[in-house]
């Protein structure tokens, strides 16, 4: 059954979604970022290049023809064909219809209210099914 971790009270869901890459592909994880669109999308993709100066984090967008050899997985849209399911990153504020595949899934949910609204009804509806949530608060010890 997959995991779903909410992590909240986020103040650059962009900059946490590359930390959560950088340490998913150091540790051999394949990791698939969803995003709430287009623009964001590209966001991501341009983040990613310049997250760190010493990193570098293989990534290419769902459509990409290297999309099946590369650790990091950036995509729009819930019907894209991924190339794997370990780990999923839901910037989104909807419940990704493809959630369930994954192994675990992360939703990073920022510090706007609507943000956290659409964040805290994902949390009801996961746990009414019986998923297995954890829940870290940014800025908490």
């Amino acid at each position: 059954m997959t995991r779903i971790d909410f992590h909240t009270n986020i103040p650059d869901k962009l900059a946490y979604a590359c930390r959560l890459a950088r340490k998913a592909y150091s540790s051999k994880a394949k990791i698939v970022l969803l995003a709430e669109d287009d623009a964001q999308a590209a966001a991501l993709n341009e983040a990613l290049w310049t997250l760190s100066n010493i990193d570098f984090l293989p990534h290419v967008m769902a459509d990409d023809p290297l999309a099946p050899e590369t650790p990091i997985i950036i995509t729009a849209s819930e019907e894209a064909a991924l190339p794997h399911h370990d780990m999923l990153v839901n910037l989104t504020r909807r419940t990704p219809s493809t959630f369930a595949q994954f192994a675990r899934v992360f939703e990073i949910i920022s510090t706007d209210e609507s943000d956290a609204a659409a964040g805290r009804q994902r949390y009801v509806a996961y746990k009414k099914q019986s998923y297995p949530l954890t829940h870290f608060v940014a800025g908490q010890s």
